[in-house]
This record gives C-alpha cells, sequence and structure tokens, in this order.
C-alpha cells in the first residue's frame, strides 16, 4: 500500500517555537512549569531562555510527501518516541521535515492492518539535529476498506 514511499522525505518547513504557543500546550497538557512559560525562570536557568515542554513538536508543520496520502480520521496512533540533543528555546525558528522509514501490513482479528513508520526531524539552519520523532500509524482494516486497498 504505501510501501513504495519509504525512504521519500518532505521539503523542509520553517517552524518558530512560540511563546503563546508554548504557553498555551503547556496549559493544554496540564504542565505549566515554569520554565515553559515565566519569562524570569527562563532567563535564570541554564538554558537563558524558556524551553518548550518535550511533546511541544507535535504542533509543527513538516511538510507533505506527495505520494503519501492518509486520511484525516480514523488511524490508530500506534508508537510515538522523541530524541533531543537540546532542548526547543523559546523564540527560535527551525526546520522541520518527514521521512517515511517503514510500511508494513500484518492480519490480526479485526483483518489487515498497515503499519506505517514515520521519523521526523526538527535542525536548527545550519543542519545540526535538535530532536527527532518516530512515530508508528496503523491504519485498520475499516480505513483500508475507505481508501479503497
Amino acid at each position: 500500500m504505501f510501501e513504495h514511499t519509504i525512504g521519500k522525505q518532505s521539503d523542509k518547513v520553517k517552524n518558530t517555537v512560540e511563546r503563546g504557543a508554548v504557553k498555551s500546550f503547556a496549559e493544554a497538557i496540564g504542565d505549566p512549569h515554569p520554565i515553559f512559560i515565566d519569562e524570569e525562570t527562563g532567563r535564570q536557568s541554564p538554558y537563558r531562555a524558556n524551553i518548550a515542554p518535550p511533546t511541544f513538536p507535535r504542533v509543527f508543520d513538516y511538510g507533505a510527501i506527495d505520494e503519501l496520502k492518509l486520511p484525516s480520521k480514523g488511524l490508530i496512533h500506534g508508537e510515538q518516541i522523541y530524541h533531543y540533543e537540546r532542548p526547543l528555546l523559546v523564540g527560535e525558528d527551525i526546520l522541520c521535515y518527514t521521512e517515511v522509514k517503514d510500511y508494513y501490513e500484518r492480519s490480526g482479528k479485526s483483518g489487515d492492518m498497515g503499519f506505517l513508520k514515520v521519523k521526523r526531524y526538527g535542525t536548527d539552519f545550519d543542519g545540526g539535529l535538535i530532536f527527532s520523532e518516530e512515530q508508528t500509524v496503523i491504519i485498520t482494516e475499516a480505513v483500508r476498506k475507505e481508501m479503497k486497498v
């Protein structure tokens, strides 16, 4: 189904770690830690700035891979792992992109399912890695039927 997308990457997209978005995100996840939202705490920290919560990259735009057309609903979030080289600093601009790492299918009690493994990256403008995120998306039999696969 998506085997032909393995190894494909999106174009890099500029994202900004915006103060208001970080504050809203921290409040939404129930973690209003001062390092995320209080400017004085950020200035006094080892980073000299506020940082974003670890799962904040979920809100970034990672670009699109033309050959990878997934429905907007009905998918199952299988797994998500973040790895950081350093924290995301409030106010900085970063480049984000997606790469398809693998796709395979398995049969289960609910029918055939597809497992799409993607990796997302956030880099600085010199190409230095800031973070990566590995994600598994499960495409159920019902979704596959709707996609006419």
